[in-house]
């Protein structure tokens, strides 16, 4: 029932590894998440290294993104202009994170600045749908109707320039806004070894104002992408991904992503947004109480291999 891990240098129990990897890859396919915001804590309660768990997470998205995405396409809910654009992006700032964590680990920062970046943009994000989707909901039940996205951006993002349209999503705005976004996703992407979906799908509907169906399709094909490059980076200059882990991962995330797709045809776009707002806030409060708390175990991962 137990695997040694050889780059995490720990042994694992391989069907609750799979597990998690379903799960995750079932939020993945219902709300247009790689999962990572949630599969790098889950790891690191295991006993996986931050970093290990980071880096071997950004793997397994990639087969829960592509699994989620090949699902969306056949549904033709995937912005694939609006996608590239947010690649471009994501390619430029993934880059830049890996040599932000290669250069954090040899000082012995780079656990730190995971968790503290884990709280700080899940608290904002999950905060802030919650509240809204509470708002959207009070007012579909007084009869209105939240869910139809503005064609055009407003007020800052009107005058940009490279005013470009997306016909899919039914809006139009700078081509400079994804290409900005995407750098921030690639970033975190590899700081936190997630797809960037939890703070993407947020942006994706308030600010982009695109249809939510449109938002989960187009989010896990960025998604997929831009962890591909992560996967390969910080494979090749920080040796953190530990393939036998990714591998166990990748078999569950598979087919949840599959099943995910299916149960979010059956719920509006309101209530998906309340969910993932609540597990997000859940994750959030776990890992702070993992910060303020005592250790039972007064030892920290620092350096590289």
């Amino acid at each position: 029932m137990f695997m040694y891990l050889p780059i995490a240098l720990t042994s694992v129990n391989y069907l609750l590894v799979t597990g998690l990897g379903l799960f995750v890859g079932l939020l993945s396919g219902l709300f247009g998440v790689g999962g990572g915001f949630l599969m790098t804590p889950l790891l690191m309660m295991i006993g996986i290294p931050p970093t290990i768990a980071a880096a071997t997470d950004a793997n397994q998205i990639v087969a829960a993104s592509a699994s989620g995405t090949l699902a969306h396409w056949r549904l033709g809910n995937v912005d694939v202009k609006m996608g590239i654009y947010l690649l471009i992006g994501g390619f430029i700032g993934g880059a830049a994170g890996v040599q932000v964590i290669k250069v954090l680990r040899a000082s012995g920062g780079a656990d730190f600045l995971i968790k503290m970046t884990y709280v700080v943009m899940l608290g904002l994000v999950g905060s802030f749908m919650f509240v809204e989707s509470l708002h959207a909901l009070r007012k579909n039940k007084a009869g209105k109707d939240s869910a139809a996205p503005a064609k055009k951006s407003g007020g800052f993002l009107s005058k940009l320039p490279m005013q470009t349209e997306f016909v899919k999503s039914g809006v139009t705005h700078s081509a400079l806004v994804p290409l900005a976004l995407g750098v921030f996703v690639g970033v975190l992407a590899a700081i936190m070894g997630v797809g960037g979906g939890f703070l993407m799908v947020p942006v994706m509907i308030y600010m982009l104002r695109m249809p939510m169906h449109v938002v989960v399709g187009t989010s896990l094909f960025q998604i997929m992408f831009t962890c591909t490059e992560v996967t390969f980076l910080q494979s090749y200059s920080n040796h953190t991904v530990d393939f036998l882990l990714a591998l166990l991962l990748l078999i569950g995330s598979v087919f949840g992503a599959q099943i995910g797709t299916i149960f979010g045809r059956k719920l509006k776009g309101d209530q998906l947004k309340i969910l993932l707002s609540l597990i997000v806030l859940a994750v959030t409060v776990k890992i702070i109480l993992e910060l303020v708390m005592e250790p039972s175990l007064l030892l920290a991962y620092a350096g590289g291999h």
